[in-house]
């Protein structure tokens, strides 16, 4: 339940969808969102107090449409900012900016083994996250400049996981190279471990 001021001391309980009803065309901005490909959204933003938070909030309602009979797609955006610059085209255009964040979140997840660590303390855990954000970097950087300078692919590497496969392989390719002129450093090495290799 969102509680509208109207005036400077009354105000009123009204439901979103409600609101989301009773919202005048005029109110809605067009906003093109640009992205890989581009969005038009119509957006109308509202201030209100919601129970259980302190302080005023401003809500942008987002639609897929002009019209709130046609629309098929309706969010919500809410944010507690208070500035001029909190305007329905600001709100939308902010929250889309998600999907980078997303996405880098998605590739060192399941590509850099972010959650993959079995460390128990503070250091251990932030050497990790370093190691992960500089191998990120680093595959982004080359990737940006047109894939690794080596001949490691015959092709342009264009997305992330392309560069990180010829990363990989030339990490194989080395301990390959490295592992037949040194197989006794490498056996010595297992046995260590007291494991055979052989």
């Amino acid at each position: 339940m969102l509680f509208i001021k109207k005036q400077e001391r009354n105000s009123h309980k009204k439901r979103l969808d409600e609101i989301v009803l009773s919202l005048p065309q005029k109110n809605l901005t067009e906003v093109t969102l640009e992205q890989e490909k581009p969005k038009t959204v119509w957006v109308a933003t509202i201030k209100a107090e919601i129970k259980g938070m302190s302080g005023g909030r401003t809500i942008a309602i987002v639609m897929n449409n002009s019209s709130v009979k046609d629309a098929t797609e309706i969010d919500y955006l809410i944010t507690n900012k208070k500035d001029e610059n909190v305007i329905g085209e600001w709100i939308v255009t902010t929250f889309s900016q998600r999907n980078y964040i997303e996405k880098f979140y998605r590739e060192a997840k399941g590509w850099l083994g972010l959650k993959e660590y079995q460390v128990r303390n503070k250091n251990s855990l932030i050497r990790h996250l370093i190691l992960v954000f500089v191998a990120c970097t680093f595959i982004i950087y080359q990737q940006l400049m047109g894939g690794l300078r080596k001949p490691y692919a015959n092709k342009p590497l264009t997305n992330f996981t392309e560069t990180l496969e010829a990363f990989l392989t030339s990490i194989s390719y080395n301990f390959f190279c490295w592992l037949q002129e040194h197989r006794d450093v490498f056996a010595l090495h297992k046995a260590n471990l007291g494991l055979i290799w052989g």
